[in-house]
C-alpha cells in the first residue's frame, strides 16, 4: 500500500523546476508533475519537461493547455523582443518584459485545483526571489498570500480536509546554490531547458536574462553547462 504524501509539482523543464522536482522526491513525495502549454514562444521547455519528468520519475505528468496570446502584454507570448545581452545589475531593475502578467496566479490555480481532485496538500513550486526580483509573483509575500486564499477557496480547504502548503525552496538561493544543490540531488541539466527564445530545435540562444544567469550560475560552481557544451 502506498502511503507517501502526494504533491503536486509545477514543472516548466527549467533548471529551477527540475531541481524542485528532485528535491521533493527526495523528501518522499508522490510525484504529479503539472506544465504548461500557454503560447509561450519557449514551447520547447515542454519537451524539456517530458525529459526531466521521465528522468526522474513521477506518478503522472500532465500538460495544460491554456493560450494566455490572448492577452499578450509580454515578451514571451506577444510580439515583442526578448531582450539580450543585459547586465546582471539591469535584469534587477524594474519589472522585465519577460514576466508573463499574472502567470504564476493561474498556474497556482491550476494546481491548486489538481491538488483538490488528488487530496494532496502540498505544491512544489521553483520561483526564486534572488534572480528575478524584478517578478512580483515570485515573491514571498505573493506565496503567503496564495496559500491563505487558497484556505478559502476550495471544499476540501473549506471542510477542512486539506490544508494546503506551497513549498518555495528555492526562493532564498542563487542560480549557482540552486545548481549544486540538484547536482547532489542527481539532477541532469542537459535534459532542461532555459532559454526564452530558444531555436526551433531547443538550441539556447545564450543571451537572453535567462540563459545569462543560467551561465553564470554554472561559472560559480565550476563548471560548464552542459546545454552549450552540447550545442557548440
Amino acid at each position: 500500500m502506498n502511503t507517501k504524501n502526494k504533491a503536486v509539482v509545477l514543472l516548466s523543464g527549467g533548471l529551477d523546476s527540475a531541481t524542485v522536482l528532485a528535491l521533493a522526491k527526495s523528501e518522499g513525495y508522490e510525484l504529479y508533475a503539472l506544465s504548461f502549454s500557454y503560447g509561450q514562444r519557449h514551447a520547447w521547455e515542454l519537451e524539456a519537461a517530458k525529459r526531466v519528468a521521465a528522468s526522474i520519475g513521477v506518478t503522472q505528468h500532465r500538460i495544460a493547455s491554456i493560450d494566455l496570446r490572448a492577452f499578450g502584454g509580454s515578451a514571451l507570448t506577444d510580439d515583442i523582443p526578448v531582450p539580450k545581452g543585459r547586465a546582471t545589475q539591469a535584469m534587477a531593475q524594474g519589472i522585465p518584459i519577460t514576466y508573463v502578467p499574472a502567470r504564476n496566479t493561474i498556474f497556482l490555480a491550476f494546481a491548486l485545483a489538481w491538488a483538490e481532485v488528488l487530496g494532496a496538500s502540498d505544491i512544489f513550486l521553483g520561483v526564486n526571489a534572488l534572480d528575478y526580483s524584478g517578478y512580483p509573483d515570485c515573491r514571498p509575500e505573493y506565496i503567503a498570500a496564495f496559500e491563505k486564499m487558497a484556505s478559502l477557496a476550495t471544499k476540501a480547504g473549506v471542510e477542512g480536509r486539506q490544508e494546503l502548503k506551497i513549498h518555495t525552496p528555492l526562493i532564498a538561493l542563487t542560480k549557482a546554490e540552486i545548481i549544486r544543490m540538484g547536482l547532489g540531488l542527481g539532477v541532469d541539466y542537459g535534459l532542461t531547458s532555459s532559454c526564452y527564445d530558444p531555436s526551433p530545435m531547443g538550441v539556447p540562444c545564450g543571451q537572453c536574462d535567462s540563459c545569462l544567469l543560467r551561465q553564470k550560475g554554472f561559472r560559480e560552481n565550476g563548471i560548464d553547462d552542459p546545454l552549450l557544451k552540447a550545442s557548440s
